[in-house]
């Protein structure tokens, strides 16, 4: 007698896909440490900028009288005359663009150079103490360096200014116009923009290099091998390899130096010979910024002349606040290491 084999069931016909397939919603549902958290975190943020609405909206109310008066020759007239209703940040905001470029020519080598020697080529026990000493430079007081550039630098960087003014005064940044031109006396060089521009490079430094060096870091150790794997020699690996993938931290680095700069005061207060003219002269004595503007008047300064000095921090204000707005999306929209050759 034959057993059959139980026959398996048919199977249902498979129907054809007609569409993409749906979507599952992915949830998840935080715990209590992680609602603080993020409790936590959107009140700093909206703190942030809650501070920054106040200050802005603060100098803008300070500042309407001023604004209403003046209108738009607050912006295209050069002298600081509120008594008599005839002043404008014309003049103190061109010098104030002059100083801020000059100081992240100075600095933008300097902190190139210094965050690839400390990321690529320092051992690690001079890493870490040159990492220390450049975070230390962020902890001096901008008065110390204006103190520092007032008594030892302005004095003698006499010399390179006459330098620079005798072999490049025809570019007309380097030209001098005062009497005597670049022969002239040592009145000519002091309390120039250039010996601004080089004290508050200093204070730029740290900034720059810090952004740079993290740019820096982010470099995979795969590509840099494979770099090395290819015959490149170190020179070769960091031109293909890290600057591609630091580029972000290079030009947001660059743009927040740029807005530091900006506002810098004691420097311009201490050393620069105050003056309300555009100065495109650099290495010749006379300039003054909006931050040393606000400084120099506040302490003796009338209703009106306040309402003027808050127009002109309010005009600072905006220009720092959109420098740092471009270099914040120049840093997040950076692909780096998209341009890498490998």
């Amino acid at each position: 007698m034959s057993v059959l084999a139980p026959q398996a069931p048919a199977e249902a016909p498979v129907e054809p896909m007609t569409g993409p397939p749906e979507r599952r919603e992915l949830t998840s549902v935080p715990g209590s440490g992680d609602r603080v958290f993020i409790g936590l975190m959107r009140l700093g943020a909206v703190g942030v900028v809650a501070v920054i609405a106040m200050v802005g909206l603060f100098l803008a109310v300070r500042a309407a009288q001023a604004i209403s008066v003046a209108k738009f020759s607050f912006l295209t007239t050069q002298a600081w005359e509120p008594d008599i209703h005839h002043f404008g940040i014309l003049g103190v905001g061109v010098n104030t663009i002059l100083i801020a470029l000059v100081a992240v020519v100075i600095s933008l080598p300097v902190s190139l150079g210094l965050s690839l020697f400390i990321s690529e080529i320092a051992p690690q026990r001079t890493k870490r103490l040159l990492v220390t000493m450049v975070d230390l430079m962020a902890a001096v007081p901008s008065v110390v360096y204006a103190i520092w550039g007032l008594e030892f630098l302005e004095g003698r960087s006499i010399g390179i200014s006459r330098f620079l003014s005798s072999w490049f005064g025809w570019v007309p940044f380097f030209h001098v116009t005062a009497p005597g031109g670049a022969g002239g006396g040592e009145t000519t060089f002091t309390a120039s923009t250039f010996i601004v521009g080089m004290v508050v490079s200093l204070m730029v430094i740290p900034i720059q290099c810090s952004m740079m060096r993290e740019g820096f870091s982010q470099a995979p150790i795969g590509e840099r091998e494979g770099a090395y794997a290819l015959g490149s020699t170190r020179w070769g690996m960091i031109r293909s390899v890290v600057l591609p993938f630091g580029r972000a931290g290079i030009i947001g680095g660059t743009m927040l130096g740029l807005g530091r700069a900006l506002g810098e005061t004691l420097a311009v207060y201490l050393i620069i010979s105050p003056e309300f003219a555009i100065n495109w002269h650099i290495l010749q004595s006379g300039g003054h910024s909006i931050s040393a503007l606000i400084a120099l008047r506040a302490s003796d300064a009338s209703p009106f002349e306040t309402s003027a000095l808050m127009a002109a921090g309010l005009a600072l204000f905006l220009l720092t606040l959109g420098v740092n707005f471009i270099a914040s999306a120049i840093v997040a929209r950076s692909r780096s290491g998209a341009d890498s050759d490998l």
